[in-house]
């Protein structure tokens, strides 16, 4: 029985995975993490495997200390079956085209006049906690969650520390779970006043949506639950700024690719927003229990075990990406994604499956930003802009520092 390997999961970082199936002569790691059996595969066949119901499920799957800080307790990520069908139906529900495109128009205003402020003053200006901010007052509004400035930037200090605290036992885990427990209480309040009439929530919104929902039972969310969920709309949103900051890292260290992006060009744009996915480190793996006894090329994986899909190797695979460790957008010029080689976000159809059925979001507002990103001028000061692949998520160092920003050629906001 292999020694558990969580001590070394948490030091390694991105880099655990690729190493224990290095290790092994067939690339299926075997170990243990978190006191439990576990099977760590890589590739396309092994995430239509992983997202295939009939053999990983996800109930149960999820450690505790990921739901105090990351994803709350109960949530869509943990469900199978009808149960989860349903319950995706609803995020489902707020991703429509006209849906995205009025959260890609808020964000671009809210960008805009962000990097208003920016130009006027005289301050650096760190790209990683700005984009935060734009993103959280964008989706808090466009959610039907009203708030004050002050209130929604909270909202989004709050939600980056849910993300930058799951993966670590450390001070950072404690600040999530603490950020989470205060914006679960807010949004309960609110979610409670919606049901009683004291509060409207706008038509087609996600807190319209995630207030009246019914499960597979026909029975509405407890009004915690229902926070829980509604942060689950938010939270994802506000965490695209780590690809904004990376976006910044990638113009910083590549800078010409940033005249065919100031052009607008929403094919270039789009490819250089999947190949930032794609090279920078996001979510290490992705896992879930395996529902019955299994074989996967032979190797036997009983019950139980955590079944986990190296993400980061996946997205680094050179069968898969020629030269994976250069940066080339143009990789994706012209070429279908096939839904399990290209994995930032999960594999898979998010319609039916547990891929992340916000990356259309992500896609939309990264292609929208990293073109006002490129047509904005400003310094890059000496700073330390190094990425850890020890620290999950990881990021850069400084959060990318920019100064002397003079005013943006503005783009065209979509639709007008």
């Amino acid at each position: 029985m292999p020694l558990d390997n969580t001590p070394l999961m948490l030091l390694e970082g991105y880099g655990w995975l690729p190493a224990r199936r290095r290790e092994a002569p067939d690339g299926v790691a075997r170990t243990r993490v978190l006191g439990r059996r576990a099977t760590g595969l890589c590739g396309p066949d092994a995430a239509r495997f992983l997202y295939d119901e009939d053999h990983v499920l996800r109930h149960d799957a999820l450690p505790g200390l990921v739901q105090s800080t990351l994803f709350g307790h109960g949530p869509v990520h943990t469900l199978d079956g009808a149960d989860h069908r349903v319950r995706k139906a609803m995020f489902l529900s707020l991703m429509t085209t006209a849906g995205i495109a009025d959260l890609r128009r808020r964000t671009a205003a809210a960008w805009d006049e962000a990097a208003a402020g920016w130009a006027a003053g005289d301050e650096p200006v760190v790209l990683f906690d700005e984009a935060a901010r734009v993103l959280g007052r964008a989706v808090t509004a466009w959610a039907g969650v009203q708030m004050s400035p002050d209130e929604a930037d909270e909202l989004a200090r709050d939600c980056v520390a849910m993300v930058d605290g799951f993966a670590t036992l450390g001070p950072r885990h404690w600040r999530a779970r603490r950020a989470r427990a205060r914006q679960e209480a807010r949004l309960t309040s609110l979610l409670e006043d919606v049901r009683r009439g004291a509060i409207h929530a706008p038509t087609g919104s996600a807190l319209a949506a995630v207030a009246r929902h019914a499960d597979a039972h026909g029975e509405r969310l407890d009004p915690h639950l229902a926070a829980v969920e509604l942060l689950n709309v938010i939270r994802p949103t506000v965490a695209v700024c780590w690809f904004v900051a990376y976006a910044a890292h990638a113009l910083h260290r590549w800078p010409e690719h940033r005249a065919r992006l100031r052009t607008g060009d929403e094919d270039f744009a789009e490819a250089f927003v999947h190949e930032v996915r794609r090279f920078y480190p996001f979510a290490p793996f992705v896992g879930g229990r395996a529902a019955r006894d299994l074989t996967w090329r032979g190797h036997a994986i009983p019950e139980g075990t955590l079944v986990l899909l190296d993400v980061y190797g996946q997205n680094h695979d050179p069968d898969l990406w020629p030269e994976p460790y250069s940066f080339r957008p143009e990789r994706f010029l012209g070429r279908p994604i096939d839904p399990f080689e290209l994995i930032p976000q999960g594999g898979g159809d998010p319609r039916t499956g547990h891929r992340c059925p916000g990356e259309d979001i992500t896609v939309t507002l990264l292609r929208e930003l990293v073109v006002r990103l490129a047509r904005l001028d400003y310094d890059v000061p000496p700073q330390d802009l190094g990425i850890s692949l020890r620290r999950v998520p990881a990021r850069p160092a400084s959060g990318v520092v920019i100064t002397g920003v003079r005013a943006p050629v503005t783009a065209p906001v979509p639709g007008e």
